[in-house]
């Protein structure tokens, strides 16, 4: 099935392995060396114009080895269970393509990897947004957010289940899009998004922090803080989140990490804890509205959200999330 892409096509993320353990090892370098110095703003952005840390906070940059440890076995593993989904998600794109979509484009055309890879980052977006919005999607993907640090580590700390994006993907086969060039898009989406895990750089080029996602975009979508929660939801592309309302700039240092710390290092918890706290309060809900609000309503969705009023928010608010099991913000 993959014959016809070029041999480091084939599987993009393996091949860029070197390339993230070497940027790893620089900035872990770095943060040691500069560990002891006061961090002074390089940058011309609002971003960078308040660096001081708040109590409690890590400082800019900064690795601790067990998060560092923790974040890089989660990726390992996740190379494996990706594999799995995708060999899932593979059989069934091949047969949509195959049968039911009723054009196919030609893979060794340009404008082929054009609709590939803009339609994979387009549905990366919404499989993202759902991801933080159904409680249900956000167990497989909180891990991700777990870390209080904001690093290349923390790039590495992949969910384990992909299930969500592979059935968000669908549309592309339906349209005659080929299997093969759907993960290879996404396998690019995803180096793409690696380099964006850094405080060590501030805010870019205008016109390029206007239409990609950046560190400074990136670090909003990381952050804790009530002004940040769901935010910036983009893979490559920050203009999806300006078309569809969900983009806040970076107006000072984020606090990273999940709005209630899981505080482990063990990896299997951090992957599984919200699913054991739905099945806790599903065990414990006291109707069946309650059980599927647990279990497909928003992150700190409680049984009392169902008598509140209903009243639309300003554009632009964000819906502050409180319960123990909600997290950072945002691919």
């Amino acid at each position: 099935m993959l014959e016809f892409l070029p041999e480091p096509m084939r599987e993009p993320t393996v091949l860029a392995i070197p390339f993230f353990v070497t940027l790893l090892a620089i900035e872990w370098f770095a943060a040691a060396k500069l560990e002891h110095d006061e961090h002074e703003p390089t940058g011309d952005g609002a971003a960078e114009a308040e660096a001081v840390r708040r109590p409690g906070q890590a400082p800019p940059g900064a690795y601790d080895s067990r998060d560092a440890r923790s974040s890089v076995s989660m990726g390992l593993v996740s190379i494996a269970t990706s594999t799995f989904w995708k060999f899932l998600g593979l059989l069934l794109y091949s047969a949509l393509f195959a049968y039911v979509a009723p054009w196919q484009f030609p893979a060794s055309e340009w404008y082929t990897w054009v609709i590939a890879f803009a339609g994979v980052d387009f549905l990366f977006y919404w499989s993202h947004r759902v991801s933080h919005r159904v409680r249900l999607v956000w167990a497989t993907h909180q891990a991700h957010h777990s870390s209080e640090y904001f690093n290349f580590a923390t790039a590495l700390r992949q969910k384990w289940n992909i299930s969500a994006a592979v059935l968000m993907w669908i549309p592309l086969p339906l349209l005659g899009v080929p299997p093969a060039l759907v993960f290879a898009a996404y396998s690019l989406n995803l180096i793409y998004q690696f380099w964006i895990h850094t405080e060590r750089i501030g805010t870019l080029w205008a016109p390029f922090e206007f239409v990609f996602n950046t560190p400074s975009h990136h670090r909003v979508h990381h952050g804790c803080d009530p002004e940040y929660l769901d935010r910036n939801y983009g893979g490559v592309f920050i203009v999806w989140d300006r078309m569809f309302g969900t983009f806040t700039p970076e107006i000072r240092r984020p606090r990273y990490g999940l709005t209630t710390p899981v505080d482990t290092y063990n990896i299997l918890r951090l992957q599984t804890h919200e699913y054991a706290a739905i099945a806790r309060d599903v065990r414990g809900a006291s109707s069946w509205r309650a059980r599927l609000g647990y279990v497909f309503g928003p992150p700190g969705w409680t049984p009392h959200d169902l008598a509140l009023p209903v009243t639309p928010e300003p554009p632009g608010t964000t819906t502050t999330v409180t319960d123990s099991t909600a997290r950072a913000s945002a691919e």
